[in-house]
């Protein structure tokens, strides 16, 4: 296919002058709109106007100029049908060869916080149907819609004198995904909103489901080496997440094992508020934690938190809900881990963690937006073959105040804190998991056993084995107890109190079997599965 005519229409104008420039040598007519229009002119290039194509004026502050039998059926012709190419004489068509199109930037007016009459007004009508046309008819018309793609058609043109339909179609496929993903990205934002512009607190889960992500890079390999994998993120988050981190040291790039560890390691700490309960470090290691602990620094919160499993923490990431310190820094490198992210760092603390030259560092510049958890990105999704689970994000905390003491013995004021920290880790623990705490640490977690009390015993004998004493800890579960085995378990280590959602048809007897013990259980109504 050799291009006679192009029309250029772009909100991004990167490299537009230089590319529509090397068109024009080439004898290419080109016919273009507005703002582009005027800018390929002042630059010296041959420019007719749409309006001179159509008979038509730009109408409506610009809403209609390119919504014209002339354009588009310059543009859907069949050059291979004699009845189109006869409507085409007759009608006074001319054929449309090349549309070098990009759309309004309705993303990037949603970031700045415009009004919703502007963000309204930078939903491109006649931008995406002209791109949508031209890819339908690739067999005889380029669509070019990334600046990215420039040099490709300007090597064909010159070298061959057209533009093949391995790069037609190239380009027709990247025209259909990006007005999916535009389409996308505005059906989105108006579902996070009321017809005021207002921000709804609670999204639909709407028919049909329509989501769009953004590509942050191409990842070495999948869960494993024989898995390809890919890092995507959402467009309008703002909360503090590993999405938007940015890596200040770390020859390497992450690993699809180690975003994930990020994420989780992440939304742990950041269930600490660090001025009112503390510093907070969180280890994880293929998902789990191995080590949490509350401090009142992050040195002290980091050798608490290694201390509950030092053999697992090699090669594990690490947390922090606040900046990191020098001290702390020091302690970090003196063993091996993935990556490391925290809000911030001092100055003195970088210097030290770029001593190694593999450890990932990643900040989340502050935790600006940590309280629009959730409003941005609410839902969680789960793949399974061939169809997608979505839920809302397990975003709910325990409200001290409704939380029920079921045995005749209440917490002491120790064990109360304990308790809420724990329930607050084992949130992020995978089922069917325990966790055991004592004086703000994690002292024990037990992970994603089949049964309950499994969880407990091997959380307790790992505990045993690294020679912590469980005497006079509390004990958080994520679900209920289905039968009393558990808080036997617990008792024969010495737990003092416990915390669970309740529910379950024993729960007398598991009552029962706390008092015999003398143990105080606080029911929380809430259960925090994670699979």
């Amino acid at each position: 296919m050799r291009p006679a005519r192009a029309l250029i229409s772009v909100s991004d104008k990167t490299n537009i002058v230089e590319f529509a420039k090397e068109l024009s040598r080439l004898g290419i007519e080109i016919i273009s709109t507005g703002g582009t229009a005027k800018l390929l002119k002042g630059a010296g290039i041959p420019v007719r106007e749409i309006s001179e194509l159509t008979g038509f004026p730009e109408i409506m502050e610009g809403r209609v100029k390119t919504l014209h039998p002339k354009v588009h059926g310059g543009i859907l012709a069949r050059r291979d049908k004699d009845e189109h190419l006869r409507a085409m004489k007759e009608l006074e068509i001319e054929p449309i060869d090349l549309l070098v199109i990009n759309l309004y930037p309705f993303k990037e007016t949603v970031a700045k916080g415009a009004d919703l009459e502007e963000i309204i007004e930078n939903i491109d009508i006649g931008g995406p149907t002209m791109v949508r046309a031209a890819a339908k008819n690739y067999k005889f018309v380029a669509i070019v819609t990334d600046p990215a793609d420039y040099d490709r058609v300007l090597k064909e043109l010159k070298e061959t004198g057209e533009i093949s339909l391995k790069t037609r179609f190239y380009l027709a496929r990247k025209a259909f995904n990006l007005t999916a993903h535009y389409d996308a990205l505005i059906a989105d934002y108006l579902y996070s909103i009321d017809e005021e512009g207002k921000p709804l607190a609670c999204r639909e889960l709407r028919s049909p489901l329509t989501v769009t992500f953004e590509k942050v890079q191409d990842l070495r390999y999948g869960e494993n080496p024989h898995q390809r994998g890919a890092f995507y993120r959402e467009v309008f988050v703002k909360e503090p997440c590993v999405t938007r981190a940015r890596k200040l040291h770390g020859e390497k790039e992450l690993s699809f094992n180690n975003i994930y560890d990020l994420d989780g390691a992440l939304n742990l700490v950041l269930e600490f508020e660090p001025e009112t309960e503390g510093v907070a470090c969180a280890i994880i290691k293929h998902a789990n934690p191995c080590g949490v602990a509350l401090g009142k620094t992050p040195q002290e919160a980091y050798e608490k938190a290694l201390k509950v499993d030092p053999i697992s923490a090699f090669g594990g990431i690490i947390a922090f809900n606040a900046k990191v310190t020098k001290e702390a820094a020091e302690l970090i490198t003196e063993r091996f881990y993935e990556c490391i992210i925290a809000p911030e760092y001092d100055e003195e603390a970088l210097e030290v963690l770029k001593r190694k030259k593999n450890l990932r560092v990643l900040t989340t510049d502050g935790l600006t937006g940590i309280e629009k958890r959730g409003a941005d990105s609410p839902f969680d999704y789960r793949r399974v073959v061939g169809g997608l689970l979505v839920q809302d994000r397990d975003l709910v905390t325990v409200d001290p105040e409704k939380l029920k003491v079921v045995t005749d013995r209440e917490p002491t004021e120790k064990e109360w804190k304990d308790l809420l920290f724990a329930f607050k880790v084992v949130k992020w623990v995978k089922s069917n998991s325990v966790v055991y705490a004592k004086d703000g640490v994690a002292v024990a977690i037990g992970v994603g056993q089949t049964s309950r009390v499994d969880s407990a015993r091997c959380a307790a004998e790992k505990a045993q084995m690294v020679g912590i004493d469980l005497n006079g800890s509390v004990l958080a579960s994520e679900a209920f107890f289905p039968f009393r085995d558990s808080v036997d378990e617990a008792a024969k280590v010495g737990v003092t109190a416990i915390i669970q959602p309740g529910g379950s048809i024993r729960d007398k007897e598991v009552i029962e079997a706390a008092n015999e013990h003398g143990m105080a259980m606080v029911f929380t109504g809430i259960r925090h599965f994670r699979h």
